[in-house]
């Protein structure tokens, strides 16, 4: 594949085809697409649509039937599981719908964590996590465990862990699922505020009008294929 330098997402006739009792599921069929360097784009559709196969397709943590990813210009397919495991590591941060936090650590603990891995050190680490903090609001609350805080401050702080190490992409999967409307509004205006500051790459799937309404663009999924795509101003 031609990189631009701006292409940091692409797939080329992703298919994902699964096997149901001798049945096959088809839950990608064929998807192209290119997300550009600091896009802040929803993937949206119906349960059912395809929408988080792709997404997990594209972070590496399923492997497509067919078709091929290029991350930042690299394909997924011919790295090693180790190769792909260190690149997710240093190019992806993920936040999940349920926070996926650990109850024992600290907030501070939390979001340093793929820092250690990536060997960072120390004085560094709690630079970066006072600094992040201060961006989501959350001054403060570094020595505190997740099950003392609400379900939106935690959310927050899944927001700090996946862009703390400064990745090139962050993916959400249904990251306003768990939350009220006010809560979800504020935590999507946050990500566009850190979007338009970092460059970072921002990629969703979702079913929340409070996400479609923010993204400056929305790629539409239905049984599997896009059925439209709309780059807003």
């Amino acid at each position: 594949m031609n990189n631009n330098g701006n292409k940091i997402i692409v797939t080329e006739n992703l298919k994902k085809t699964y096997d149901e009792d001798g049945v096959p599921v088809y839950a990608v069929r064929g998807v192209d697409l290119i997300i550009e360097k600091g896009e802040f784009t929803s993937i949206v559709g119906p349960s059912g649509s395809g929408k988080t196969t792709f997404l997990n397709i594209i972070s590496g943590l399923d492997t497509p039937t067919d078709g091929e990813v290029w991350l930042n210009g690299k394909p997924l397919s011919e790295m090693s599981g180790r190769e792909l495991s260190d690149f997710r590591r240093d190019n992806i941060g993920f936040i999940f719908q349920a926070y996926n936090l650990i109850p024992v650590l600290t907030v501070e603990e939390n979001i340093e964590y793929i820092m250690l891995l990536q060997g960072i050190e120390k004085e560094e680490r709690h630079k970066r996590v006072l600094e992040i903090l201060a961006d989501v609001g959350l001054e403060g609350f570094a020595e505190r465990v997740p099950p003392k805080l609400s379900g939106g401050q935690q959310q927050r702080v899944a927001v700090a862990r996946a862009m703390v190490s400064r990745p090139a992409i962050i993916l959400a999967d249904e990251p306003t699922a768990n939350l009220d409307s006010e809560t979800s509004g504020g935590l999507l205006d946050l990500m566009r505020d850190l979007n338009k500051k970092t460059g970072m790459t921002f990629l969703f799937s979702t079913h929340d009008q409070i996400v479609i309404d923010r993204a400056r663009r929305v790629v539409t999924l239905k049984d599997g294929k896009i059925i439209k795509d709309e780059v807003r101003g």
